[in-house]
């Protein structure tokens, strides 16, 4: 059987077009959305979980071409590009389901973009720049380092990339010294005619070290600037987060993307694999989360939401995390485990019985679409479940640290719950943003009291009792403001603005390109236009422990699609999370992505070539 399948955009809606060459009879075509749709034309919506959609079509006639059309029922998102058209689409007729052709070229595309501007003399080809470079004139031949002890990650980091050897017998030796005043990420590495030294304030920093000579060495082809670098992070939270939910990106995905974090000197792995869409972590304490939501699709508890098509899906075991941390660690990165509650855990009410309260009759609404994504604190079954789970998912990170989520929950939250307004009254909390900070801060209290501390995403600051509390790290996301407020509070901040540093939004605004739009376009130059730490806001600096970008997978159907949306853009958080405040501006930015082109090129990350 041959199925064709077409969309395309036309103004608010989206036009598909359907073709057989078989007769079928009374098919049902399924597919998702970025958010909820609605049908206009073409056939009957029969069932609606958040973006995905199941629309009764009249009999396909052979050779005659049917037309579907749609809208997204709130209009405030209406198709942007491409990436806004039908993801997953498949026909089912009977107890068959037939794939369709993506029909919108999922991906982006390989156009050139703007041209790069020539790197200026006085600086190095390297991402983030140096604290400080003193040019003494001339260049070091360099193609290997002898043996150093302390030297592995690096070396074995070259090698998976597939790059010249860094340590080889007969290589330039390193002479290493010790100065602590460098700080523990901190060297100074001095490149002359006669060879390398390098002081360090610690194994990081050496580590750091490494990275620069094996960055330079490919940069420079070959010919070191002689000179002296003196360099130290600006913050100690330098992080790139992964939305392994909605798209299940393989162990092999997060292992290159590890190895390209660390090739620009990152050092936090956000792994966000818990959502609406799926848990996928093998826990022992409640294996029906992960057994019950780790796929999705046709006859699964979740549909195929978000691209997820007829089947899609996996979920990471104790041994994936232990890859993953292990390869973190040697690279000098930490893991960061994010569980969300309590909203975003449609997946979770939907595998384990009890999380709601069933005397609830409110109507309350994600910004996804979920009628039911938010777990009732007022109910036994929430805590019996959260607390071990925290805890053993904690257990499995070295960082001591977790992520609770904590944002988006839906307007209205608990207003239909009896438990819940029981729970206002015994507390005495008004809000659902009171009743979400009681509840984040009592699991909070729980996982302190075991040595565990917690982050959570802005919102968890609010309620009448002051939210999460407990020492929290939060992240600002939907902008710097809440983070400021944050910081003024008495909270660590981790700034990472979708406005600068939200990867999965589209870097322009031409339908051609790929994307989410909510927070507007991130071209390569606007994710260091703008500074962790405010002008105006110079107060809230002690408090401001660093960066991160976020890639959410909503758009993502297989692994490398990710990988242009990432690169070059990773290079603009890695000069905010490393240089000090106005080092790197746009225009210097595009200069330094052209020189790290062919580098991406080399080591087989695709790269976005457009705005």
């Amino acid at each position: 059987m041959s199925l064709t399948f077409a969309s395309r955009i036309d103004g608010t809606r989206i036009r598909c077009l359907i073709g057989t060459d078989r007769p079928l009879a009374a098919p049902t075509l399924c597919f998702s959305l970025m958010a909820a749709p609605r049908v206009i034309s073409g056939g009957t919506l029969v069932r609606r979980v958040a973006g995905y959609a199941e629309v009764a079509l009249p009999d396909l006639v052979p050779g005659v071409e049917h037309e579907v059309v749609l809208e997204h029922a709130n209009k405030e998102f209406g198709p942007r590009n491409r990436a806004w058209l039908p993801l997953g689409a498949y026909l089912r007729v009977g107890n068959a389901c037939l794939p369709l052709p993506p029909g919108n070229d999922p991906g982006l595309r390989a156009a050139e973009g703007p041209f790069a501007p020539p790197l200026p003399a006085d600086r190095l080809p390297l991402v983030p720049q140096p604290t400080e470079w003193k040019p003494s004139g001339g260049t070091l031949d360099f193609t290997a380092l002898a043996p150093v002890a302390g030297m592995a990650g690096v070396s074995d980091l070259a090698a998976r990339l597939g790059l010249s050897p860094l340590v080889a017998p007969g290589g330039l030796a390193l002479a290493v010294t010790e100065d602590a005043a460098l700080g523990a990420e901190g060297y100074r590495l001095t490149v002359a005619p006669s060879g390398l030294t390098v002081a360090i304030g610690g194994p990081a920093g050496l580590h750091y070290a490494g990275i620069t000579l094996l960055t330079l060495r490919e940069t420079c082809d070959g010919q070191l600037p002689c000179g002296t670098i003196t360099d130290k992070p600006r913050f100690g939270w330098r992080g790139q987060h992964l939305d392994c939910a909605r798209h299940f990106f393989g162990v092999e995905f997060i292992l290159r993307l590890l190895d390209l974090m660390a090739l620009l000197k990152l050092n936090r792995f956000h792994w966000h694999f818990a959502d609406d869409e799926a848990f996928r972590l093998e826990v022992e304490t409640q294996p029906l989360l992960w057994q019950r939501t780790a796929f999705r699709g046709e006859g699964e508890l979740v549909p195929g939401v978000f691209g997820g098509g007829i089947r899609a899906g996996g979920s990471y075991s104790k041994a994936d995390v232990a890859k993953v941390v292990a390869r973190a660690r040697a690279l000098q990165i930490e893991v960061l485990p994010e569980i969300e509650v309590p909203a975003h855990s449609h997946a979770m009410i939907k595998a384990v019985p009890g999380l709601r309260d069933p005397g609830d009759n409110g109507e309350e609404v994600s910004v996804q679409g979920y009628l039911d994504n938010i777990v009732n604190p007022a109910v036994p079954a929430t805590w019996d479940l959260l607390v071990p789970l925290a805890r053993e998912v904690a257990s499995l990170f070295p960082l001591g640290i977790l992520h609770l989520g904590a944002d988006e929950a839906p307007h209205g939250a608990w207003g239909g719950s009896p438990a819940v307004a029981a729970l206002k009254a015994r507390e005495g909390l008004s809000t659902s943003d009171d009743v979400q900070g009681w509840m984040l801060a009592r699991l909070a209290g729980e996982l302190g009291a075991s040595g565990i501390r917690v982050a959570a995403w802005e919102e968890a600051a609010k309620g009448c009792q002051g939210g999460i509390g407990h020492g929290a790290l939060l992240f600002s996301w939907t902008g710097q403001g809440p983070g400021i407020e944050a910081a003024r509070r008495g909270h660590d901040v981790v700034m990472c603005p979708a406005q600068h540093a939200y990867f999965d939004l589209a870097h322009s605004p031409d339908p051609d390109d790929w994307g989410a739009a909510w927070a507007g376009f991130v071209p390569l130059e606007k994710t260091v236009a703008w500074d962790p730490v405010p002008t105006g806001a110079e107060d809230i600096a002690p408090r401001i422990a660093g960066v991160e970008a976020c890639f959410w997978g909503e758009f993502t159907t297989e692994d490398a699609q990710a990988e242009g949306m990432i690169a070059p853009r990773i290079l603009g958080i890695a000069t905010r999370g490393w240089e000090p405040a106005g080092t790197t501006d746009g225009p210097m930015l595009r200069a330094l992505a052209g020189v790290y082109a062919p580098l991406f090129d080399r080591i087989g990350w695709q790269r976005h070539r457009g705005a």
